[in-house]
């Protein structure tokens, strides 16, 4: 039997926060991920989303034996640690690809509207959530 679950603490949002920051910068400035997610369907977008999610879920629920999602604080059935980790995965790297303008510098001279910057910056956002989700899930399993 495995013991009590870990409360989830506003200290776990921080050790999410420090590893999805962490490795989301690289990716947020690489010019290559965003010539990447303009050539992506919408398609392959939706399949990345869902790469970030199994790839959290599976570093939180499969990975930690510790830890069993249903013992933990649910919202509408989701546990709020990964309702926490996908926010701080796809949130990290969207507000650094805001704060440094990625989408303005890599997108401005391709001759997009502005609805397919939008589509192009969520699929290069679902891109770098790829490696923030790693850094995020395991900042917080380790400390």
């Amino acid at each position: 039997m495995v013991g009590p679950a870990r409360i989830f603490k506003l200290a776990d949002v921080a050790q999410q926060m420090v590893g999805g920051f962490l490795l989301a910068g690289p990716f947020v400035v690489t010019e290559e991920v965003w010539v990447l997610a303009t050539s992506m369907s919408w398609i392959q977008g939706v399949f990345t989303v869902a790469i970030v999610f199994a790839i959290g879920y599976g570093a939180l629920y499969k990975a930690d034996a510790d830890r069993d999602p249903d013992r933990e604080t649910e919202v509408a059935g989701v546990p709020v640690r990964f309702i926490s980790l996908m926010t701080v995965s796809f949130g990290s790297v969207a507000l650094l690809a805001l704060v440094f303008d990625a989408p303005g510098t890599f997108l401005s001279e391709r001759g997009l509207t502005q609805l397919e910057q939008l589509a192009v910056s969520v699929r290069a956002i679902s891109v770098g959530a790829v490696f923030a989700v790693v850094g995020a899930a395991t900042a917080d399993s380790v400390f």
